[in-house]
């Protein structure tokens, strides 16, 4: 038996001993094949071409009746595995408070109960968690008794695989800390743990025929009745949401179309080679990123993965690592990825619809995070819905080496975010420390000597 196949088999075992599904399992096993023959997942740009919206949600007509049937025949799945160690937290990334106290997970279930009560229609609402994420968002959604339907389940639980040693695809040993052998397999795990946990069957037997997919972290991405409809009486087995670029998503993933056979592809930058970087961030050649906001055909959806022995053929994602990724000396592993919007790409009728910018607002670093705590958004208190009170948004670059850990975030902003509704720019360069009312207007930029910024101060002012 050769390294790579002894290397498969050992991570197949794992996983089978931990409980790991038969379709999570054959997943893996797929990928690690094509990981193995020395497949990269890079997408080139020779390959593809720029991808266009197939349509505008400015040009969608809906009245009330529509909309409202649309959504009594959609449920709601949201993407909650992550802990956002990125910016220093040690729990669910959901339940980080981000508007008056309220966190991701507060106003994402607000905004499915508020559009309950509005169109009369059942809604539910189901969670992808990690197995690090379950317990403490389950035990919050018991402030919300509401929410649950009937046969329906809260949350299902998605899938996890081994690390893999970067020098021979064997499954890592890490007796530090145990726990760090693991990964997730990136949202693409999305339609195996589906399928496993049972709830596919379950949402179609209870009369639901699509699924509106998006991010925890992405409090834009209400299901709206307007591209419901739209999804609807298209009828696509799978559509995707994406919007203009801006400077603050340069290295987002966005659609194109592959030449080979005109299919829509979803890139990424894990996708994408060094060098080819300035073609893929080349906002006048691809001027719309993916929102990760999906809609999609139960039916169809089940029809596929029971064609397919319950795997989903889809796109390598190779991330390299370190085993402990706080520690740059550890061992070097690959974690094997999919993407959830590459389902694109084997839907012969997929769409894309263009949406506004208010259904886009990621939340990845804490640059994001300040500008959805500053008064450049507001949040309705009825609906729940977020808006942006200036367009477009301003530039938030704050020095990563102070401000990119929640806990140095909170500490340099203890009055909160500076008001940014006149800004344009605000550049923080050093360790600087922002009193109470401070303001920005058009361009500010903080030097590298770091200090405080009194109560009250204007930046930007010329």
């Amino acid at each position: 038996m050769s390294a790579s196949a002894a290397g498969r088999q050992q991570a197949l075992d794992r996983m089978e001993e931990a409980g790991v599904s038969q379709p999570a399992r054959d997943t893996f096993a797929r990928h690690y094949d094509h990981l193995a023959a020395g497949e990269t997942g890079l997408i080139a740009e020779s390959d593809v071409e720029p991808a266009l919206p197939s349509a505008h949600l400015e040009d969608v007509e809906v009245d009330e009746d529509e909309a409202r049937e649309a959504l009594g025949a959609t449920a709601v799945i949201t993407l909650n595995g992550g802990l956002g160690t990125s910016m220093g937290l040690a729990g669910p990334k959901s339940l980080l408070p981000v508007r008056d106290g309220l966190t991701f997970l507060d106003i994402t279930v607000r905004q499915v109960l508020a559009l309950r009560e509005r169109f009369d229609v059942a809604l539910p609402l189901v969670l992808m968690d990690s197995f690090s994420t379950r317990e403490a968002t389950l035990e919050v959604l018991e402030r919300y008794p509401d929410l649950a339907v009937d046969g329906i389940p809260l949350d299902f639980v998605q899938s996890q695989e081994p690390k893999l040693r970067a020098d021979d695809l064997s499954p890592v040993t890490w007796e530090a800390d145990p726990r760090l052998e693991w990964c997730p397999p990136g949202h693409g795990d999305l339609y195996p743990s589906l399928l496993a946990s049972g709830l596919l069957d379950r949402l179609l037997e209870r009369g639901f025929r699509y699924a509106f997919v998006s991010n925890v972290d992405n409090l834009g991405a209400v299901p709206d009745g307007r591209v419901a409809a739209w999804f609807a009486g298209r009828g696509a087995g799978f559509a995707a949401e994406v919007c203009r670029r801006t400077e603050m998503d340069k290295k987002g993933g966005h659609l194109v179309r592959r030449r080979a056979d005109g299919r829509l592809v979803l890139r990424d930058t894990a996708q994408t080679a060094e060098d080819e970087m300035v073609h893929f961030m080349d906002g006048d050649k691809h001027p719309y990123v993916n929102t990760n906001n999906l809609w999609f055909d139960l039916a169809r959806l089940r029809e596929m993965l029971t064609e397919r022995g319950g795997v989903m053929e889809l796109p390598l994602i190779r991330n390299a690592k370190t085993v402990d990724p706080t520690d740059k000396d550890s061992t070097p592993v690959i974690q094997i990825e999919s993407a959830m919007g590459s389902a694109v790409e084997l839907f012969d009728d997929a769409a894309s619809i263009a949406v506004t910018r208010d259904r886009f607002v990621p939340v990845k670093t804490t640059n994001e995070l300040a500008l959805l705590r500053s008064d450049a958004y507001a949040v309705d208190d009825t609906s729940y819905r977020l808006s942006r009170t200036v367009d477009p948004a301003p530039v938030v670059d704050l020095a990563k080496t102070h401000y990119g850990m929640i806990g140095d975030f909170d500490e340099r902003f203890p009055h909160g975010v500076p008001s940014l509704v006149a800004a344009e720019r605000l550049e923080v360069e050093g360790d600087w420390r922002f009193g109470a009312g401070v303001r920005v207007e058009g361009v500010a930029h903080l030097g590298a000597e770091g200090g405080e910024v009194e109560d009250g101060a204007t930046l930007g002012r010329s």
